[in-house]
């Protein structure tokens, strides 16, 4: 297998990873209603999934300039991984702001409650 291929994928996969580990975290903060950490951990792993797709796009566009990449398993696979982290990520994003606007109206109707 071609060490560039090999090494780009190694590292789209392990920045791919981080991003997880982070969109996981930031879902573990929102089940306990703290945003502001929640969304830091999701800053964290958008910087590390941009990390991983400029790997990918630099391959792509070796491949777009007539250099030959030879096909790898492993090069589908990180590819695989970071669309699918992608996702996840973007799913935490909703899921921050759906919280945060439950959460919202529940403070609204404590404080109407309060008023009575």
């Amino acid at each position: 297998m071609d060490e560039t291929i090999l090494e780009a994928s190694m590292e789209m996969i392990m920045n791919a990873g981080d991003a997880r580990l982070f969109s996981k975290e930031a879902l573990d903060s929102i089940a306990v209603y703290d945003f502001e950490t929640a969304k830091n951990k999701l800053k964290d792993a958008v910087k590390k999934i941009k990390e991983a797709h400029c790997i990918q796009t630099d391959i792509l566009q070796e491949e777009s300039k007539g250099n030959s990449i030879p096909y790898s398993i492993l090069f589908s696979h990180a590819q695989d991984t970071l669309m699918s982290v992608c996702s996840e990520i973007n799913m935490s994003k909703q899921m921050i702001k759906i919280f945060e606007q439950y959460e919202q109206r529940i403070k609204k109707l404590e404080e109407s409650k309060d008023t009575l």
